[in-house]
This record gives C-alpha cells, sequence and structure tokens, in this order.
C-alpha cells in the first residue's frame, strides 16, 4: 500500500500463540493496541491496516498451523474504525481507492482463512472495527461493549463489508436500523445485549474475565460442545425493508446526503448474499462509493463538524481554570413544570446528589416530583438503572413550596415563565436564604442574564445555562456569562455541565445567545416569505436541498409556537430592522395552534389565509433568503463577540439544532455554496478546513 497517513497512530496487531486447556492445537491470539491510553482508541490507517497484513502473514507462515484465529482490542476497546485524522492526505481518486481495496483484502483474510475465526469484541467497535469483526465467523462480546456504524451519520458508508455482511448476517430490516436509521439519529449505539439479541454477536460475557471466558467459549465452539445457530435470513423481506430505509433518508436528509443514498444502494445489493461472487461483487460496489465520497466536500465538512464535537466540544474556548469551580453538593430548581422537571432529572441522574424542586402550589410542586420518579422508574423497567440505584435516585428528589429549602443548596437553577420581572423576584427571593457561594442560574432562552441579576447583592454569581428541550436527549450548554458573573462562577458552570455530559459553549449576555437567534432569523424569513403569499408548502419545502433534519414549520411546531413568539418579539426590540413579528405568528398562538397543519401537507383550515399577500417568492428565492440572512446574523454575531469564534457557531448549531454533520456546521455549508462572501464579502473558514483544497 503506497498511501501514506504523516501523523499516523498506527494500531499494530500484535500476535500471540496460545495454549488453551481442553484444546489439541493453539490459538493465534491477534491484539489491536495503538499503544495509547483509552483516551486515544485504535484505528485503523495505511500503517494498521499493513501492520494486520504482516500478522496475518505470519500467522500464515506459523508451524504448526493454529486450530484457529482470534481478534481482540486493548482495555476497553475493539477497534473504531478508518483513521479519519488522515483523510486530508487523500487527494486523489486513486488514493481514496487503494485506501477502499486495501481494507476490504486485509480484512477478507479472515473471512477465507483455512482455520476458524473468532472475533472478542471486549470494548466498542465502531465502523470499521465492527466489519473486522464481521469479517469473523465467530463473535463474543462483553456486556459493556457498544457497536455501531457512524458512516451514514458522518456522509460516508461502511466501506470495509459491512452494508453486504450485516444484513446477510441478522436480516435487511434490522441492517437498515443499524446501519441508516441509528446513524442518522444521533449517531445511536447498540449494546451488547442488543447486538445479540439482533445476531451480531453470539453470546455475551461479563468483563471482568472476558479474555478467559471467550477462549472457554472458542474451545467449546471448536470441539463441537458449542453449538451456533444462524437463522436463515429472509430475502423476501429485501424491497419492504429498502422502501423503509428510502422513507429514513429522505424523512432525515430530505435526499440531500450523499453517503445516505449510496448506503441505501448497497444495502440493497446485499440481497445476492455473500457467497463467492455475490460478495466480491458487493465490495466493489462499496470500493466505488468509498472512492467517490472520500473525495466528496461533504466529508470534508463531516471531518470538520466531528473534529468540533470530539475536541473542541471537550475543551470549550473561554472557560476559565476549572480549578475555580466550586463542589455542587445539591442543587435547586424553581419551577416544577415539564422544563424544570426535566432539569431536575437530568441532574439527579447525573449528579447524583440532592435536587429540591419548588414552586407555587402544592400540586404543581407535587406533578413535577411524580414526573421524575416516574421517568426514574422507566430507567429501572428498562434495565438501566438498578433496584438500588433506583431508590436511591428516588430518595435524592423532594419538593418544597418554601425557598428556604435552598438554604444549603450550591446551585439553583430557575425555569419558571419568561418575564423578566418574575425571574428577577425569583432570584431575589433565592439569593435572601441561599450561601453567598450559592450559584445562581437561569433556563431563559433569551432574555437578558445581566438585567436579571441587576438587581441583586451578588449579581456576579449569576450565569445563564440554556439547555435544549429534550433535555436528555439534546447535548448542547449554551453557558452564558453575564457582565458581571465572576470565573469561579463560571467555572462552576463548566463543571456542572461537563458532569451533566453536555458539550457546553461559552456566549456572551447577546439577546437569545446562538442558537434560537439564528433559529428566529431563518424562521423569519420563511414565516416572512408565506405572509407576502408564498404557499406555505412552497415555503417549508425551500429548504429541503439542505437536507435539515425537519422542516421550517415542522420545527416551529417542535419548538412551540408560543416560545417562538416569545424570541421574536425579545429580538424584534433588540434588532427590529432585521426581526420582525409575524402576523401568521401570532394568529397561531392567539389560536392556540401547535402547527400550521391540521394533518400531513393540509393547512389548518382556520389558518387559511397567512398566506395571502401578493408578492409569492419560489423555492429557490425563500432558501436564498433564509441562507443569506444566517450568513449576515453569523457576521454580526462574531463582530459582537457573542462567542470566541465561528467554530463555537457551528458547534451549537451541530449539537443544539440538530445541523447535519455532513454540512459542516453553518458557517461551511455557507462558505462552499458561495454565500458567505457574496454576503459578508468574506469566508468564515479557511479554504480546505471544511472541504477540498482549492
Amino acid at each position: 500500500m503506497t498511501t501514506v497517513f504523516e501523523d499516523e497512530v498506527v494500531t499494530r496487531a500484535l500476535v500471540r500463540y496460545l495454549r488453551v486447556p481442553g484444546l489439541a492445537g493453539e490459538i493465534a491470539l491477534v491484539t489491536l493496541d495503538n499503544g495509547h491510553d483509552h483516551t486515544r482508541p485504535s484505528t485503523f490507517g495505511p500503517g494498521g491496516l499493513a501492520s494486520l497484513d504482516a500478522a496475518l502473514d505470519d500467522i500464515a507462515a506459523h508451524t504448526p498451523a493454529p486450530a484457529a484465529i482470534a481478534v481482540t482490542g486493548k482495555p476497553f476497546v475493539f477497534a473504531v474504525g478508518a483513521d479519519l485524522s488522515g483523510v486530508p492526505a487523500v487527494t486523489s481518486a486513486d488514493q481514496a481507492r487503494e485506501i477502499a481495496e486495501t481494507g476490504h483484502r486485509v480484512f477478507r483474510r479472515l473471512m477465507d482463512a483455512a482455520v476458524p475465526t473468532f472475533a472478542f469484541v471486549n470494548g466498542v467497535a465502531l465502523g470499521g472495527g465492527l466489519e473486522l469483526a464481521l469479517h469473523c465467523r465467530y463473535r463474543t462480546i462483553a456486556s459493556t461493549a457498544v457497536v455501531a456504524f457512524p458512516e451514514v451519520f458522518l456522509g460516508l458508508v461502511p466501506g470495509w463489508g459491512g452494508t453486504q455482511l450485516l444484513p446477510d448476517l441478522i436480516g435487511i430490516d434490522p441492517a437498515v436500523t443499524v446501519i441508516v436509521e441509528s446513524a442518522l439519529a444521533q449517531n445511536k449505539t447498540t449494546p451488547a445485549p442488543k447486538a445479540a439479541q439482533l445476531g451480531i454477536a453470539d453470546v455475551v460475557l461479563e468483563p471482568a474475565d472476558f479474555l478467559e471466558r471467550s477462549l472457554e467459549w472458542a474451545v467449546g465452539v471448536l470441539n463441537g460442545d458449542v453449538t451456533v445457530d444462524r437463522p436463515e435470513v429472509d430475502r423476501s423481506a429485501w424491497d419492504g425493508a429498502i422502501e423503509r430505509a428510502r422513507a429514513i433518508v429522505a424523512g432525515r436528509t430530505r435526499d440531500a446526503s450523499p453517503g445516505a443514498l449510496r448506503a441505501v444502494e448497497l444495502l440493497d445489493l446485499a440481497r445476492a448474499g455473500v457467497d463467492g461472487e455475490a460478495f466480491t461483487a458487493g465490495t466493489a460496489a462499496e470500493d466505488a462509493a468509498l472512492t467517490d465520497l472520500l473525495m466528496t466536500d461533504e466529508l470534508r465538512a463531516s471531518l470538520y463538524s466531528f473534529d468540533l464535537v470530539n475536541k473542541r466540544a471537550k475543551r470549550p474556548a473561554g472557560a476559565p481554570d476549572k480549578g475555580l469551580a466550586r463542589k455542587v453538593g445539591k442543587v435547586g430548581v424553581v419551577g416544577a413544570g415539564l422544563m424544570a422537571s426535566q432539569l431536575a432529572l437530568l441532574f439527579v441522574r447525573q449528579l447524583k446528589v440532592p435536587v429540591v424542586l419548588t414552586d407555587v402550589d402544592q400540586a404543581r410542586v407535587d406533578k413535577g416530583v411524580a414526573y421524575v420518579h416516574g421517568e426514574l422508574e422507566k430507567l429501572a423497567q428498562r434495565g438501566r438503572l438498578s433496584a438500588d440505584r433506583l431508590n436511591q435516585l428516588r430518595g435524592l428528589v423532594s419538593g418544597s413550596l418554601s425557598k428556604d429549602v435552598f438554604a444549603d443548596a450550591d446551585l439553583v437553577i430557575e425555569a419558571v415563565f419568561e418575564e423578566m420581572s418574575v425571574k428577577q423576584q425569583v432570584f431575589a427571593e433565592v439569593e435572601a436564604v441561599v450561601s453567598p457561594e450559592c450559584v445562581l442560574a437561569t433556563n431563559t432562552s433569551a432574555l437578558s442574564v445581566t438585567e436579571m441579576a441587576s438587581k441583586l447583592e451578588h449579581p456576579e454569581r449569576v450565569v445563564g445555562l440554556h439547555f435544549f428541550n429534550p433535555v436528555a436527549v439534546l447535548p448542547l450548554l449554551e453557558v452564558v456569562r453575564a457582565e458581571q458573573t465572576d470565573d469561579a462562577s463560571l467555572a462552576t458552570a463548566f463543571a456542572v455541565g461537563k458532569a451533566l455530559k453536555k458539550s457546553c459553549v461559552l456566549t456572551a449576555d447577546a439577546p437569545a445567545f446562538v442558537v434560537n437567534r439564528l433559529l428566529t432569523r431563518f424562521l423569519g424569513e420563511v414565516t416572512s416569505a408565506v405572509e407576502q403569499g408564498t404557499p406555505v408548502a412552497v415555503a417549508d419545502r425551500a429548504l429541503d436541498p439542505l437536507g435539515l433534519p425537519m422542516s421550517p414549520f415542522d420545527l416551529l411546531t417542535l419548538v412551540g409556537p408560543p416560545v417562538a413568539l416569545h424570541v421574536a418579539e425579545r429580538m424584534h426590540e433588540a434588532f427590529p430592522d432585521r426581526f420582525a413579528v409575524g402576523e401568521g405568528l401570532r394568529k397561531m398562538v392567539e389560536l392556540g395552534k401547535s402547527s400550521v397543519y391540521s394533518e400531513p401537507g393540509v393547512v389548518d383550515p382556520e389558518l387559511e389565509g397567512i398566506d395571502a399577500g401578493d408578492s409569492p417568492l419560489t423555492e429557490e428565492q425563500v432558501r436564498e433568503r433564509a441562507v443569506e440572512a444566517l450568513a449576515e446574523e453569523i457576521r454580526l454575531m462574531l463582530d459582537e463577540g457573542v462567542v470566541t469564534a465561528v467554530q463555537d457557531i457551528d458547534l451549537c448549531m451541530l449539537l443544539g439544532a440538530g445541523w447535519p454533520f455532513w454540512l459542516g456546521g453553518i458557517s461551511a455549508y455557507l462558505d462552499r455554496a458561495g454565500v458567505s462572501e457574496k454576503v459578508t464579502g468574506q469566508r468564515f473558514l479557511p479554504r480546505g478546513v471544511a472541504s477540498l483544497p482549492a
């Protein structure tokens, strides 16, 4: 293989020949290890593939020939696939094809081996790591491991045999779920028990003595004492499953993701099976797909997104020294509505400290506490909490009508009605009972944190913690620094956000912060087009070519018209020249409508006439106005210092608004489409950062 990745951390394939009790011959055990601790999982670049190839050469030459070959990983990690950090070094289609073909050739040596092959999946197995395991005849898996194919999420396809081997092993419909549906659901992974249930693994073993038990199990298979049954795949189910896959891709990407579309094509091809020429044809099609996709701007944009989420999100720009953070041993939540209850659930699950909710009447308090208890019980029923842990967490959640219960709290967050005077009153009441070191946080989506804190004796301990709904799902946390917020309070906020397993982004105390500001501007352009006379359906599908996870009016339904109206009014007060408050939105709120549609594709009869203007736009014109507005707003936000850099805006849109990875956040898309330079006179990112080199 001639292609090299200059900075590749090579995953070595280390071979040992083991004598195992009960087996006449040896087992050749290959351990994949990149020499780093668990913070750097093992991947396959050209050097890693060459090392595995050499290990298989060693095994082939070993005398006497081993009775079996087994592959496992370093502690906690089997392998997580191709070394994506080296993709920028791939500058030609020939190099891309060489990488695709080499992976197939090396992995197929395990499939075609003269002796039985085993994968001992001791930890996380993603992408090419899972494909390596699928090339083995048998698979054990540790109960703590997870598996996944993240490729479609990244704008690629499982290209080293995955699209052909998985459906042949577990059936086409489950394969569609793992390869397409889970990937497009924010890269959802499959835990070990579910992987075994699907048939991806043959047996689940505990991690404490995983290798020993795997070897014992392998001996049982080799001696005929253990039988592995593989149900025959129903090939008559292919058409229905492929139709489902196409519907998922259309719904989640508007058919704008090249990788998702190619993945469905490859899964359809897999109906021919993996015997002989059929598998050769399938892997050749994977080679062609990988060659094409590795040379796209979408992949470069996706890798830029991947880098933001896996590096910048873990080291938030502008965060103070974490050593300044105060310990949080108790949390107070002001409010007991749905958002407040979700916050209480998150705090008790992740921090495992006492959490107390307050509200204005006992019925609301009881309802909030009951919600948290009920959600914990659901987790226990699904096997995600033990009975002991359930009882422990339930006991940590309580409610009260009096804010006196916050006296010993270290953090109190309010999630009450979005009205400045109400929030100021809440903070005044809380400050009267808490210690001077207690951090006061607000979950406001648009109001000024500085103004909220302005009447307090200690405004320096107030910080914004803007969570996104649903709280348990969306990973973004906008940490808002008000004008007087001190470093200790801010450091505590970041430490809590990390403990909650959220990705934190520091923002200034600017109207609506980042995500809501951009989404409000974006939605405002679309609703404005409707009021000009653009039919609702035309405006709603105008952004489909971007491949956003939902259409503008679906987004409005998710956010909720009352919340959208509140933020729009706030933004209009701040920037009346760019943010208007649509009469159609006001009408929806007045009528209590959650959607413009009464049924899919049908405008609610009570909202007919909201598109009665006489200057309709085309889909292209609506799209042009919306993306140009985004470019203008981002440049203004950067000039205002709302965030440290445009990368933080991209990170917010990826994690808080579901912006597709393969678009590269928002700025990369605007650069690639030429919108940035048209509107602002300059790009947001240097050339080659999220696109092919010029």
